[in-house]
């Protein structure tokens, strides 16, 4: 394996060759049973004392990655056993990075200076939800503040455009929007795309008790207004029993204490408007899997 050590840096030589074997036994670059340079080569050919590579090795054996095979030399151990701590866990994966780099043939420098900079940058306070729609944006930043406490904002793309609205943020869109969110962000950055329900969840099993009942559909959105137009009838309900409602028009709440159900998003059931004697069905527009998406986004590496 290829060696390599920065005499200048605040990290000890000896832990730079610890850490070198380390990784190079994690990713599969040494086996058990390779043997590793003896202090004198490594000695001679670095211009480093002696003793600070006899110190890393000695490290690698007490930390069980190596053994000295007396008048031999250093080997690495044949029983080493998978990673289990903390520490352990995330050498295995830093060695897949630069296992999974050398493949780019990158050179060294670029590599460090992207990692460098990805390390440097400071670490995300918020999520952005990033639509050009401000009404859907506006339903889905209620359901995402529902299953999260992190700190949730809202943007149109245009207004991505300014850069320091991306700052310390985790992007977040919907699938239809990925391409057009993903050409405003920086190379680099990370885009979360959450998934949406289906339409067919509609029908949920609140249908059949409701047939022959006063219905009422309310949202801000013009496109939920449409959607559930669309997939009610088509379930068979009686369009002479569905009332919708633009909330964004005045007077929309007119009749709707007559229904015997409200079907409406997130954002529209937090309206005070809303008669309180209708049942009410709040359709949610994330499918389940969004709020696995999002605990990933907003549990990054506290040491970041």
């Amino acid at each position: 394996m290829r060696f390599w050590f920065a005499p200048s840096s605040e990290v000890p030589i000896y832990r730079q060759l610890v850490t070198q074997v380390t990784l190079a036994i994690l990713s599969g670059d040494l086996r058990p049973g390779d043997k590793l340079p003896s202090t004198r080569e490594l000695a001679r050919r670095f211009a480093i004392h002696p003793n600070t590579i006899s110190a890393g090795y000695r490290q690698l054996e007490r930390d069980g990655w190596t053994e000295n095979r007396s008048g031999s030399g250093v080997y690495i151990r044949s029983n080493v056993e998978p990673p289990t701590t903390p520490e352990q866990i995330l050498d295995t994966h830093i060695a897949a990075f630069f296992r999974a780099v050398r493949e780019l043939d990158l050179p060294g420098a670029a590599i460090r200076q992207r990692v460098a900079r990805w390390i440097a940058a400071p670490p995300p306070d918020h999520l952005l939800l990033i639509d050009p729609d401000p009404e859907i944006r506006r339903i889905l930043l209620t359901e995402i503040g529902g299953m999260t406490t992190f700190p949730i904002r809202g943007a149109s793309i245009e207004e991505c455009a300014d850069k320091e609205i991306l700052a310390t943020a985790i992007p977040l869109c919907r699938p239809s929007k990925t391409k057009a969110v993903r050409a405003v962000l920086p190379a680099g950055i990370e885009l979360i795309t959450l998934q949406i329900r289906s339409a067919n969840t509609w029908l949920g099993p609140w249908l059949p008790e409701m047939k022959g009942g006063l219905i009422g559909v309310v949202s801000h959105w013009p496109e939920f207004l449409t959607t559930a137009q669309t997939m009610l009838i088509a379930a068979g309900m009686d369009p002479d029993t569905l009332l919708f409602r633009d909330a964004r028009k005045p007077r929309w709440s007119r009749g709707l204490d007559q229904a015997a159900a409200i079907l409406c998003d997130a954002f529209t059931a937090a309206l005070t408007g809303l008669p309180s004697k209708p049942k009410r069905i709040v359709f949610s527009l994330l499918a389940d899997s969004a709020r696995t998406e999002l605990l990933r986004g907003v549990e990054p590496p506290s040491i970041l």
